[in-house]
């Protein structure tokens, strides 16, 4: 197989750039946004919308000020906060539709340094509340949040948006605050599927929360591009699938605190909407030092009880993990679990166990080595993972960081142990990355060692962090994309699946450094354009014809390969009952009646010499009637898919 062409990179992601929002998308200004989208704002002018406001606490304070504001003459001033969770909330489920999504902005400063964190609450139908950060600014000046996305299901309720700030001490000041509808953007349907396009090599996945539900350019861009595998990115943890008051109740009744109950309460609307469309899903994850509640590991479940022993700990985590895997059956007996993370993040950097204690209570530390005192209980993990898991659903260890040799090394080791024994099917590698580190090399170099231990691998949390956003900060991360994604390919054989963290930037955990393939407006970026390229061309359906798939091979060269050129042919319409030859327009280089974005590919792969074309595909390709088919050629047709206003080949 030969290695993806980088050159085309130059040319799509020049149209992607310079084809402006409104002119590539038909129907964009009906989505333009009017007054009649806001469902709620205020500058507390003349205390004009205090009243919608509560606050969190017992003591907290809310009045009108006119000493801290951001604009006019008010603002609203939350005084007398004694915790950090203290701040002024407003109920959404009151004012909102649930399955909608909406914006939330507002400015928002505290009296001196502090992180303010603009969240969410609501209860779900277990009765058990949730809480979740969605956007945090740092400063000692007016923190502006501007159009965060917020949403809920109609299996949750009394749903707050809220701000906090980490100091507990200090006033809050709040300003121009709005909540509106958000619009729904109809996303780019003429690219090609990320899923399709990687489906001959492995899975293409990303992971949602049952929030991004609501969007309905969000989940078009899921289905469109990430149907073979979805993660759940917090349900599915420990502390969401703990039940404290099941678990209190069950020793309440039976004296027994060995056997943790379970819920799938926070998963449930992810989970619907993958049996429903039949996508296989990861299960993310069972043991790990974070995200996992105290009174997990500790005697009558209580947060400030003792440790329990080894021997108790080793029945729980049993009893939990059977507890999982029987539910998940019980439940969904026809969604695809095909593989879970049995353990992650056990080892630090330097190859070794983590320190024991709470990672409640100092970040980092774990419980299970408080408990073990090692990383003995890895192995007790996968043997009952092996036990109770569902048929047919692999086995993983899970780490970030996961290139660093003496964490690599850790890996290896276990896992061949492991291996060994029969307990293990999988390693994931996290690939959290930065354009900066590591190099795409070490990537590679680690990920050719878990391939060598002859275990299936998989990526499962990609993304790539860049703090240059500019259009060379852009291209960069595409570089380093596309270098990733071709490392991935190289060792396909190896890998089942690679999965994304995220699908558009604004959502993502790391959304200050726009790590994913999308933006905040679901357009595809640079980077995304850098791992399709070089690829086969999925199908394509017309009203008249389904086109036969068009391949697409690109020349390549290396020290030790000459340079392989392929010849791309127009596809011929398959043969059916009431076939109908398709009409062939200048500009249209597959043969499928429509001139789109993989007809300006193909040609970019030609001006570029990495493919030829048939003389008839020439013909139409030649879109300026000059008898040539070069960068004017390129340049004309971008311009007419940017809905400018030229003309496609001869104009007599």
């Amino acid at each position: 197989m030969n290695p993806k062409s980088k050159r085309i990179i130059t040319a799509v992601v020049t149209l992607a750039m310079i084809c402006s929002t409104a002119s590539a998308v038909p129907g964009f200004a009906e989505d333009i946004q009017t007054d009649s989208d806001i469902i709620f704002a205020t500058g507390f002018e003349d205390g004009e919308g205090i009243e919608k406001f509560s606050g969190r606490g017992e003591n907290e304070v809310l009045t009108v000020t006119d000493e801290v504001v951001y604009s006019g003459s008010s603002a609203m001033c939350v005084s007398e906060r004694v915790k950090s969770w203290n701040g002024p909330q407003l109920r959404l489920d009151d004012i909102c539709e649930p399955g909608t999504e909406y914006m939330v902005s507002a400015c928002v400063k505290s009296q001196w340094y502090s992180q303010i964190n603009l969240s969410m609450q609501y209860t779900d139908s277990e009765g058990t509340t949730h809480y979740s950060n969605v956007k945090t600014i740092s400063g000692d000046q007016w923190a502006v949040f501007k159009d965060v996305k917020v949403s809920f299901t109609s299996d949750m309720t009394d749903v707050y948006v809220y701000f906090e700030a980490s100091d507990a001490n200090t006033k809050m000041y709040v300003d121009d605050f709005e909540l509106k509808a958000a619009p729904s953007i109809p996303i780019e349907q003429n690219i090609p599927s990320l899923s399709s396009v990687y489906s001959d090599y492995f899975k293409i996945g990303t992971a949602i929360t049952p929030s991004n539900m609501s969007s309905k350019p969000f989940m078009d861009l899921v289905k469109k591009h990430f149907s073979s595998s979805i993660t759940l990115g917090n349900e599915m943890k420990p502390d969401s699938m703990l039940n404290k008051a099941a678990s209190l109740s069950y020793l309440d009744e039976t004296g027994d605190d060995t056997n943790p109950q379970v819920t799938l309460s926070a998963a449930k609307s992810v989970l619907d909407y993958c049996r429903d469309n039949n996508i296989s899903v990861r299960g993310h994850c069972l043991v790990w030092h974070s995200q996992t509640p105290d009174w997990f590991f500790k005697e009558n479940y209580s947060d400030d009880g003792e440790w329990v022993s080894k021997e108790k700990m080793t029945q729980r985590m049993e009893n939990y993990i059977k507890n999982v895997f029987e539910l998940v059956e019980k439940e969904y007996p026809t969604v695809d679990f095909y593989a879970w993370d049995v353990v992650n993040e056990a080892w630090t950097d330097d190859g070794k166990p983590r320190t024991a204690g709470s990672n409640n209570t100092r970040s980092g530390n774990s419980a299970w080595v408080q408990i073990y005192g090692d990383n003995s209980f890895i192995e007790y993990a996968f043997k009952f993972a092996r036990m109770y898991a569902p048929k047919n659903c692999e086995l993983f260890y899970n780490d970030y960081n996961e290139y660093m040799p003496q964490k690599t090394q850790a890996i290896c080791d276990m896992a061949e142990d492991l291996k060994g024994k029969g307990y293990i099917d999988g390693i994931g590698m996290q690939a959290h990355l930065d354009v900066g580190f590591p190099t795409a090399s070490a990537f590679e170099k680690a990920l050719s060692k878990f391939a060598a231990t002859g275990l299936d691998v998989q990526i499962t949390e990609l993304d790539i962090t860049t703090s240059d956003k500019t259009e060379a900060g852009l291209q960069k991360q595409a570089q380093v994309y596309s270098d990733i994604m071709d490392a991935a390919v190289k060792y396909a054989d190896n890998i089942s699946a690679v999965v994304l963290w995220g699908v558009t930037d604004d959502l993502s955990w790391r959304a200050d450094r726009i790590p994913l393939l999308f933006d905040s407006d679901f357009k595809a970026k640079p980077a995304f354009y850098s791992i399709v390229d070089g690829l086969e061309v999925p199908d394509v359906t017309t009203a008249e014809s389904t086109v036969t798939q068009l391949s697409v091979t690109t020349t390549s060269a290396t020290a030790s390969e000459p340079a392989v050129t392929t010849t791309v042919s127009a596809a011929e319409p398959e043969n059916t009952q009431t076939s109908v030859t398709p009409i062939r327009i200048y500009g249209d280089l597959n043969n499928d009646s429509v001139v789109e974005l993989t007809d300006l590919t193909l040609m970019s792969l030609y001006v570029l010499g990495d493919i030829k074309l048939d003389e008839e595909t020439l013909k139409y390709a030649d879109v300026t009637d000059d008898t040539k088919v070069n960068l004017a050629d390129l340049s004309h047709l971008k311009q007419y898919i940017c809905m400018e206003k030229v003309i496609l080949g001869p104009q007599n």
